[in-house]
C-alpha cells in the first residue's frame, strides 16, 4: 500500500493538473535529499511530491461488489415516499433517527427515501461539519454513484418548516431546483436559511446526542478552510478522505421502517 503521505500528495497534485481546487491544507514537500539517482535508486534525490507525481494518483473508490443498480441509475429510484417514514443512519458514534413528514417538503422526502432505500449514504462520510451551524453528508463513497446522482436533480419544495436545531435538508445552490444528494443537519436555530429556499424534509428523533457528537476538528471545506474539498471527494471518493481526513465519522448503513 502506498504510504499516507504519499497518496494525499497524489491526490492534490493530480486535481492542481485537473484545474481542480488542492486541498486546503497538503502535506509539505519532504526536503530534498543529497542522494543522487542511480539505476537501482531511480527515485532517489526526489521530493515527495515529486515521487507522488511520478507514481500518480490512488484509483478511485470501486463500487462494492453487488452494489444496488440504482446507485448508478437514478431512474430506479423514483418511488413516492409514504406520508411518514423513518430513516437509521447507523453511524460511527452511534445509531441517529431522522423522522420524515412529507408534507413538509414532498420532494425532498421522496428523494431522502429512495436514497436511503437504496443505501446510497452507506460508507459515506460528515464531510463537512461546523460547531454551532450544520453538518453536511451525501456525497456518496463511490465516484460512479456521485457523477450520476449530482447531476439527478429535484425540483425546489416551498418552505414550509424553519431550520430548527436537528431539523434536516437538503443542500442546494443559488441555482433553481439544484437539490440532489446533499444534506444537512441544523446544529443551531438556522432559521436565516428559510428565506433562501432551504426546505426541512424531517427532524432527527433520537440520537441528538450523536449529532454532536460527531467530529468537527476539520471545520469548514476547501478552499475556504482545512476540511475536505468537494470536488476531490467527487473524484475520488472515500480513498480520499480516509487518507486525508481520517477523523471524519461514517455512515455504515442505512435502513428505512415507517
Amino acid at each position: 500500500m502506498r504510504r499516507v503521505l504519499t497518496a494525499v500528495l497524489a491526490l492534490s497534485l493530480f486535481a492542481c493538473s485537473e484545474d481542480a481546487p488542492a486541498p486546503a491544507e497538503a502535506e509539505k514537500p519532504a526536503t530534498a535529499s543529497a542522494e543522487k539517482a542511480t539505476p537501482d535508486k531511480p527515485d532517489a534525490g526526489k521530493t515527495a511530491p515529486e515521487k507522488a507525481k511520478a507514481e500518480g494518483p490512488p484509483p478511485p473508490t470501486p463500487l462494492p461488489e453487488g452494489a444496488n443498480p440504482a446507485l448508478t441509475n437514478p431512474e430506479l429510484a423514483k418511488e413516492t415516499a409514504p406520508a411518514s417514514y423513518k430513516c437509521t443512519l447507523d453511524t460511527s458514534k452511534g445509531p441517529i433517527v431522522v423522522q420524515v413528514t412529507r408534507e413538509w417538503a414532498p420532494n425532498g422526502a421522496d428523494r431522502f427515501y429512495n436514497l436511503c432505500r437504496i443505501g446510497y449514504f452507506d460508507n459515506a462520510k460528515f464531510f463537512r461539519n461546523i460547531k454551532g451551524f450544520m453538518v453536511q453528508f451525501g456525497m456518496s463513497a463511490y465516484p460512479a454513484a456521485t457523477a450520476v446522482w449530482q447531476e439527478s436533480t429535484i425540483e425546489d419544495d416551498p418552505v414550509v418548516k424553519s431550520n430548527k436545531p436537528l431539523y434536516v435538508t437538503f443542500a442546494k445552490t443559488n441555482a433553481p431546483n439544484s437539490r440532489s444528494t446533499q444534506i444537512f443537519i441544523n446544529h443551531g436555530d438556522n432559521a436565516n436559511l428559510d428565506s433562501m429556499g432551504f426546505a426541512p424534509f424531517g427532524q432527527v428523533v433520537e440520537g441528538g446526542d450523536v449529532v454532536g457528537a460527531l467530529f468537527t476538528g476539520y471545520g469548514e471545506g476547501a478552499p475556504s478552510g482545512r476540511g475536505p474539498n468537494q470536488a476531490i471527494l467527487a473524484k475520488f471518493g472515500d480513498v480520499y478522505l480516509s487518507e486525508a481526513f481520517p477523523m471524519l465519522d461514517k455512515i455504515n448503513k442505512t435502513t428505512v421502517s415507517e
